[in-house]
């Protein structure tokens, strides 16, 4: 079985369900063309536990997790199956490389899982199954979880790290007149010139080091999953950048795709 690719999706707002804007299609295509995976394994900012947690739900809940949205909002459902087995494998890996993470049974989709996901298999027909976000995870830490992972990837697990470029919510809305604020456009490309050049060591200190990371980034949760993806793949994967722009002015939407390109893509 080839090594599957691993996934970084800036998920933005839960509005992103109902507006695809330019990322949403980039997704749906992604999801068409790339080595269907036996499971998605999603690292999401919505699920954050004390410790390590792999959820193990065979059926597991479509979460709405967030208020004050569209009634339509709440009534998607993405009724993916789980994948107990593969989470119980996950367990065994994550333990052997020295994390002592636990099942949990009961934990759905939060939307940080379900609604990128539903873009990239509309037909919920692939298994999805969480692996939470210890609370007060480093950076550094945040990266070693993901080369814990990568023996997953040889059992066709899909690893897909989710979370936000950028993520300041006190600036939400600010921009109504559609303008991008130009911190947000001057982190993104910054990290997006890291990410290309596979430049793992100055990634992991982003949050230090970057243009106006503070600004972009007021707690880091939302950027560690992003680091948990590098992590997972190989420091000489290539990588494609999915050009999502930025939503609401200040909510940056790019991701990234690392390791094997989709079928029928170009080298």
């Amino acid at each position: 079985m080839p090594r599957t690719p691993v996934l970084f999706i800036s998920h933005g707002a839960p509005t992103f369900a109902l507006e695809p804007g330019r990322l949403g299609p980039q997704l749906t295509a992604l999801g068409r063309t790339l080595p269907r995976p036996k499971a998605l394994l999603v690292v999401s900012p919505h699920w954050m536990t004390r410790g390590l947690r792999v959820a193990t739900t065979a059926a597991p809940a479509t979460v709405h997790d967030f208020g004050g949205f569209p009634r339509a909002l709440f009534e998607i459902q993405y009724p993916a199956p789980g994948a107990p087995a593969v989470a119980r494998r996950t367990l065994d890996v994550l333990r052997a490389a020295g994390w002592p993470a636990e099942a949990d049974a009961a934990q759905g989709l939060d939307h940080g899982a379900w609604v990128p996901v539903r873009f990239l298999y509309p037909e919920a027909d692939v298994p999805v199954f969480q692996l939470s976000l210890p609370a007060g995870l480093s950076p550094a830490q945040a990266y070693e979880l993901g080369l814990a992972l990568q023996p997953l990837r040889d059992e066709g697990v899909l690893v897909v790290g989710s979370g936000s470029l950028t993520h300041n919510l006190y600036e939400f809305r600010m921009h109504d007149d559609g303008s991008a604020a130009e911190y947000a456009i001057e982190f993104a490309a910054w990290v997006r010139q890291v990410v290309e050049a596979r430049d793992d060591a100055r990634l992991q200190q982003t949050l230090a080091i970057a243009p106006h990371a503070r600004r972009a980034h007021p707690t880091a949760e939302h950027f560690l999953p992003l680091l948990v993806a590098a992590g997972a793949a190989a420091g000489d994967e290539a990588v494609r950048t999915l050009e999502g722009g930025i939503t609401y002015g200040v909510i940056a939407m790019d991701s990234y795709l690392f390791g094997a390109q989709p079928q029928g893509a170009a080298a």
